[in-house]
This record gives structure tokens, sequence and C-alpha cells, in this order.
């Protein structure tokens, strides 16, 4: 097989340096499947691999990228032939294993899913971990008997990728959705927040939290991206059996609070992890995706392609949380 670019990183005096290199086969992780890699994306959790801002890299050097979507060249396992159509969001890629900011990527075959019927590659970037995250919540709460009846569903982080998510997954589905997000002044990102589906946007310096422990119950449920004194107050103003999807922890990672929301409404907080999702739920997650769960606004979410040479010097911008909706890597 030929030479491929690749951008690994490797683990240097404390910190992280992101090269851009020429890789053979040889040089990654032992895998079933090998696929010649069309799509990636970046991810908050990627902008925390290249930059080190995060202690992402549990082994050094890896190939860089959390999610990955391409054609299959060669397997070994008898589930994929050659020619097939998959994709990898998280699974430990760029944690443990060789990620997807590579032309080629090796692939251990549990964590390899078939692109869903109707979704072409880049769609499945589209959505990438972030989507694949805000499918899992909405899955999730849904599980534990949320409904549109029970009132607002509140998403904060609106425009990042999994509250963009979110909000198009969850308007859908017939939730009214309150977007919660610091641009809400801004004419053109409210309108992008709007025409995902939102019926509000909210900003956050508007929001009176209070500091009872319970606070006037507002929200049927929330999907939290943030942690913090946030999460905290949703817990403290969700209704009776409503559910909130702890994902992120861009604020804070602490969460104050008290029994009284869980023992007195059974309200749910709900830990919702992608990384190490089940293969089966991992499944049926991307099933849903191509089916009742199927965005509306992947076009609208998505704000753009770069390439691997850009990748380095763009991702201060997710840090900075200056990127709204999703952006792809292709390869």
């Amino acid at each position: 097989m030929e030479k491929f670019r690749a951008l690994r990183i490797y683990s240097v005096d404390g910190g992280v340096e992101p090269r851009l290199e020429t890789l053979s086969i040889d040089d990654l992780n032992d895998g079933e499947v090998t696929i010649k890699v069309a799509w990636s994306c970046v991810n908050y959790k990627d902008a925390l691999a290249i930059t080190g801002a995060g202690k992402i890299l549990r082994t050094s050097p890896l190939v860089g990228g959390i999610d990955v979507a391409g054609v299959v060249v060669d397997s070994t396992d008898n589930r994929y032939a050659i020619g097939d159509e998959v994709l990898v969001t998280s699974a430990g890629l760029s944690e443990t294993r060789d990620g997807g900011y590579a032309e080629y990527a090796r692939l251990a075959a549990e964590a390899v899913i078939p692109v869903p019927a109707g979704f072409s590659l880049r769609d499945t970037m589209a959505l990438g971990t972030a989507g694949f995250t805000a499918a899992l919540a909405v899955h999730r709460m849904e599980q534990n008997g949320q409904s549109p009846d029970m009132g607002p569903i509140a998403v904060n982080g609106a425009t990042g990728g999994v509250g963009s998510v979110a909000i198009d997954l969850l308007s859908g589905r017939g939730y009214e959705v309150h977007a919660i997000s610091r641009g809400a002044a801004d004419a053109e990102t409210a309108d992008y927040l709007r025409a995902l589906g939102a019926a509000e946007v909210i900003n956050p310096a508007d929001l009176e939290m209070g500091s009872r422990p319970l606070e006037k119950a507002v929200w049927g449920g929330a999907v939290d991206n943030l942690g913090g004194d946030m999460l905290s107050w949703f817990t403290r103003t969700t209704v009776y059996g409503g559910n909130v999807a702890s994902i992120g922890l861009v604020a804070s990672h602490k969460l104050e609070t008290t029994v009284m929301p869980f023992i007195l409404r059974g309200v749910n907080l709900l830990g919702i992890n992608a990384v190490d999702t089940p293969r089966d739920l991992r499944l049926e997650i991307w099933g849903r995706l191509g089916s009742d769960l199927k965005p509306r606004h992947l076009a609208q979410i998505v704000a753009g392609e770069i390439g691997l040479d850009e990748l380095t010097a763009s991702v201060q911008d997710w840090l900075d949380g200056a990127v709204t909706g999703r952006k792809l890597v292709k390869l």
C-alpha cells in the first residue's frame, strides 16, 4: 500500500506536538479493518488533543481524529468486505488508537459501523461524535420516559456541534426546544438556532437561576453541554420525572446540588458517554439516525471543510467557542 499523509500527535516535555507526516500502513495500530479515509471532522475533544489543552492521548504517538469514515480496502473480519462504506466515532480513537486524521486508517472491527442507508460518508462525519452524542442523549431521555407534553427542553452550548444536532433532533421529534447561547443577541446566531428548530433563543445572562434547593419547575428536560452551575440549575428547575442529559464540562466538572430534585421531583440525571457505548447500542443509535431521528438540517449545521494541513492552525477556534455547528476534514 502506498505511503500516505497523517496528522500524528506526540507527547513532548509535558505537552503535545502535532506533526504532519508521511506514514505507511505498518506505522498504524493493528486492526482487522483497513479503510481509505474519505472524511473526518473536528470535535472539541480533537482540539483538546491537538493543543494539549486536555489530556486526551493515553499513548504516544497517535494519529489524531476521534471520528473517521471511508471505504474498506482490506478486512480479515467477515462482517466487512472490500468496498463497504463504514464509520467509527470515538471508541478510543486518538486516545489509545490511531484516529481519523490520515488518508488510511486501520480499525478494530468491533468499533466499525456500517454507514446507515440514505447517508453518504460525508453525512456521517457531519454528525460524527457530536451528532452521535446528541442522538444518544435523546435516546436515553426517551427510554426514561421523556415526552413532548412534559414541557420545553433546554439545550445549552447551543451553537456547538452537540447542541446544534440536539436542537435539530429534538424539534424533529416534536419537542419545544429552548436554545441557550451567549450569541443570542446576535441576529445571525439567533436565526441559525431558530432555523434548526429552536422555539426560543435565550442569553444565559438573562437567566435568573436562584440558589434554592428547588426552583420553579420550567423545563421538561435539558441537554447540558457545560456542567457546573447551569447543570445544577437544570436539576432544580426540571419538572417531575424529567430528564437532564449531562454531556460536557466546558464550564466546569463540578456539580453542586442537593438530593431534593431527585427525591422530591423524581428528576433523572443521565450521564452520556459516547466513548464506551456498547456496539449493539451504537448500531441502534445509528439506525435511529437513519430513520426516526434522521437530522433535517445537516447542510445548515456544517460550517465548512478543511484539509489536514489546516487543522493545527484552526483548532484553537473550538477552545475559544468561536465555531458554530460542525466542520469537516476532507481527506
